[in-house]
């Protein structure tokens, strides 16, 4: 029972940074239907510019956090704007292999510029742990939890109650209908795609400190935000968010009580019991909503 309360408490940290990965891209594969390739290279970028900030800069732990993810979101819209806005009308193949491309350009331009080494980021909470019982667990997995939870609440609350999530959703269900009612596609694209990456990026930033950051990180994060997502359910920021969270369980208690050589095919083996029992998805709310 100890170690399963253990596992539990580690899930429970981890599942909150898949829920952001997997919301991200649900926003951008429901609303823009870009097969997002570059989703894991920023998840890396949030995570190399908190070290950069806090190890090559030395700047407060928090603050590096905050302004990854702004670069983040700042990467997002530009991706959007200077690529795959030119993409718009184009066939899906072409725009799959052009983001593809940009994903080998942005993992080998970090390899260049950060080299193959992993790194370490350092951060201001004690080294002893917060103990609760037979659970032991550190006031950085803490924070990241936290963090991570207040992310999601921040980004279903943008979704549901501002105008621009309101422009969003209506893009969702019907782009053509949604710029005859006046609604700026465009730039609810760029704002869908910058909000996707910036939640990549604080995935990256939060996680970055509790492992190591390298040049590869991105690859299985990317592919755990295609299963999430197809778990939640297209469309479906809750499904999103619970999707990350039994992800996180099924690889812990996985790797506890199976193997951790199996940790990461966890993922995958969710994927087909989904799409053999529920196809379109957990959550899938039939198309009709963000949200």
């Amino acid at each position: 029972m100890d170690q399963l309360l253990q596992h539990i408490a580690n899930a429970l940290i981890l599942g909150g940074t898949y829920a952001l990965l997997g919301i991200g891209l649900t926003l951008i594969l429901g609303i823009m239907k870009v097969v997002n390739f570059t989703h894991g290279e920023l998840y890396a970028f949030g995570a190399f510019m908190a070290y950069y900030f806090v190890s090559g800069l030395g700047w407060n732990f928090f603050v590096a956090i905050a302004m990854a993810i702004v670069l983040g979101v700042l990467v997002g819209a530009l991706i959007e704007r200077l690529i795959l806005r030119r993409m718009r009308g184009a066939d899906i193949d072409s725009t799959m292999v052009v983001m593809i491309g940009c994903w080998i350009t942005m993992q080998n331009v970090a390899l260049i510029v950060w080299g193959g080494v992993a790194k370490s980021v350092v951060t201001p909470f004690p080294t002893e742990p917060l103990v609760i019982g037979p659970v032991s667990i550190s006031w950085l997995r803490i924070f990241v939890l936290v963090a991570a939870l207040l992310l999601i609440g921040v980004t279903y609350l943008l979704i549901q109650k501002s105008s621009l999530g309101k422009a969003m959703r209506a893009t969702f269900q019907d782009r053509d209908t949604a710029s005859l009612m006046g609604i700026n596609v465009n730039a609810i694209y760029t704002a869908t795609f910058a909000l996707g990456s910036g939640l990549a990026a604080a995935a990256g930033s939060l996680l970055g400190p509790v492992f190591v950051v390298t040049t590869t990180m991105g690859n299985m994060a990317a592919l755990k935000a295609f299963a999430i997502v197809i778990m939640g359910g297209l469309g479906s920021i809750e499904g999103a968010a619970i999707g990350g969270f039994i992800l996180a369980f099924a690889e812990e208690l996985g790797s506890g009580y199976i193997s951790s050589g199996y940790r990461d095919a966890m993922g995958f083996i969710l994927i087909i019991l989904v799409l053999m029992f529920k196809p379109t998805g957990l959550f899938y709310a039939r198309g009709e909503r963000i949200g």
